[in-house]
This record gives C-alpha cells, structure tokens and sequence, in this order.
C-alpha cells in the first residue's frame, strides 16, 4: 500500500514524515512538495519516491503526482483567507478521487468544539469546507474513505497569540482580550501531533478493515486546558520573571507591534476578531485523550515546553 505525504515539508509534514518512515517501509513512501530536493538524502537511498507540486499547481498536475497513492495524508493549505484555502483544497482532494486514492488523512484544526460541524472562528471556515467536502467525496465513491486529524492548537503559537516577541525576556504585562481566569487552550506540541498522525496513517496502511477512524473526526489535544492565568504563570517560572496579564480592548491587542508584525493590518488581522470569540467561548480548550492514546504515552505537558522554549 503507497503512502503519500502533499506537501511533505514544514513543521508538521517533516514530523509526520519522519516518524511514518520509521513505522512503514520507505519503499512503499511518496513525499510530495514544491522543493523535493530538500528531502534528507538518507530517505532517497532508503527507498523514498520524491514528486514535485505545491498547491499552485494544477489539477492535472496534482492528479499526476497522486497517481498510484492509496493513502494519503493532505496537509492543509497554510493561509488564512477562507476561500481561497477553501478553493485550493478542493483542488486537491478532487485531485486525488480523480487519480485513484483510497483514503484520504486530511490534517484540519482544532479551533473548533469537539466533533462540531460550526465554529466561530474565521479559520476553521476552510477546515469545515473541506471536511464537508470529504464527506461528500466519500459518499458519491464507494472506494474513497476519509479520516480528518483536527489538530490542536501549537503550543508553538503560544507567543504570537499572547504577542511576545522574545520568549526568553517576555514583557513584564502580557496585553490580550480576555480575562486571564476565562475559557483557556489546550495546546499541543507541534511534533508530538505529526508522531501520533504518522501512526494514524501507519495503523490503517496495516490493516484498513481494523482502523477506528475510518470516515470520522479525530481531535488531538494537548492533555489538559490551561487558562491564560496559569499559562502565563508557567512562562513566569520557566524565564524568573514576573509577569501579569492586563485585559484590553480587540483594537488595542491587534495594533500591538508585535501582533502587526505576524498579522498585519489586512484579512489575516480581521480573523483575529473571531478567533479570540472562539477562545473566549471555550471553542479552543476542548480536551481529549486521542493524542496519548495514540503516542503510547501521555503529552509533552505545556510546563515542559516553555521551559524547553525558554532555554533554546
């Protein structure tokens, strides 16, 4: 059974990579992304095919690159404008029904409620498109199959939406729109979440008939919510310092310097209005215990990761 990763590049496709090739015979492994040449050498001689497309490409291109995949593992598209998101990824899962997939792993979030089909927030839009669109793949083709990982939210996001620059000397208040003592997070480390969805992917390449998750959701969640009080407390014992949280206005939070220099002043600053709904609705604290059950061990705890942040 082949295996494709598109794009196998970034944070979350190298994860997943790496570990998938560590669970399954390289051989039976096709990495797709824009530079395959970036692909560690190591993985070529071990058997790995390499393809070449991004999401610009076309869909007669994309099909050609899926052509010979039973699975593969479709990593959202890394943008915040909805519907052209939305747009590209339908491209790309048509592209696969065309070219013959059997199944396909599509990486979504989990700025969502647990097992929700409606969010508040603005990126989870394309997310929901794409699942529905899944879902409506699936049940016109008998032979096309369907898992969406929502992945919780990167503890590796933890600065930019508390608009800290430098984690090691974090300012001494820390600006946000909500209350320190409302809904909180439940992040999870980057890594940890490309480890358990490459063993999602390696358990179903071993026995389809056997996986629990065909044509269902999946959420991978840090092991508990961490409210931003005690989030910031924990940044506060792991840098010595003291540190407190001052509840502003929306405006106020995206017209700090640092939320202008990752957001802008555009559509992507305009889905922070919605996101931080979210936040406050408890849309993104939503805990399970998929992620350690699937890791074989429990979550790299939020404590653990910004003390490792700090040091680096």
């Amino acid at each position: 059974m082949r295996i494709g990763i598109f794009p196998a590049s970034g944070a979350l496709g190298t994860s997943t990579y790496t570990t998938l090739l560590s669970e399954v015979p390289n051989n039976q492994v096709t990495l797709i992304n824009r530079h395959p040449e970036k692909v560690a050498k190591k993985y070529v001689e071990n058997g790995v095919t390499l393809r070449q497309a991004s999401y610009e490409s076309s869909s007669e291109e994309l099909e050609a690159v899926f052509a010979g995949v039973d699975v593969l593992f479709l990593i959202s598209f890394p943008s915040s404008v909805h519907l052209y998101r939305t747009k590209v990824q339908t491209k790309a899962l048509d592209a696969a029904q065309k070219a013959g997939v059997k199944h396909i792993f599509y990486s979504s979030l989990a700025f969502v409620s647990i097992d929700a089909e409606t969010a508040k927030a603005e990126v989870m839009a394309a997310h929901l498109d794409s699942e529905a669109h899944l879902k409506e793949l699936a049940r016109t083709n008998s032979g096309l199959s369907w898992t969406s990982i929502r992945e919780g939210l990167y503890s590796e996001s933890f600065p930019v939406y508390a608009a800290v620059a430098d984690l090691k000397n974090p300012p001494s208040t820390i600006r946000i729109p909500q209350d320190g003592n409302g809904f909180g997070l439940s992040w999870a480390r980057q890594d940890e979440l490309g480890e358990a969805s490459a063993r999602l992917i390696a358990s179903y390449a071993r026995s389809p008939s056997a996986f629990e998750y065909t044509n269902k959701i999946v959420t991978l969640s840090g092991p508990k919510s961490w409210t931003w009080t005690e989030a910031v407390e924990i940044l506060s014992r792991a840098t010595g310092k003291d540190i407190n949280i001052q509840e502003v206005s929306l405006e106020e939070y995206k017209n700090l310097p640092q939320i202008k220099a990752y957001f802008g002043t555009g559509e992507a600053a305009n889905t922070l209005d919605s996101a931080w709904e979210a936040i406050r609705a408890g849309e993104a604290g939503g805990v399970t215990k998929s992620l350690g059950e699937i890791l074989g061990r429990v979550p790299e705890s939020f404590e653990k990761t910004m003390e490792e942040f700090v040091k680096k």
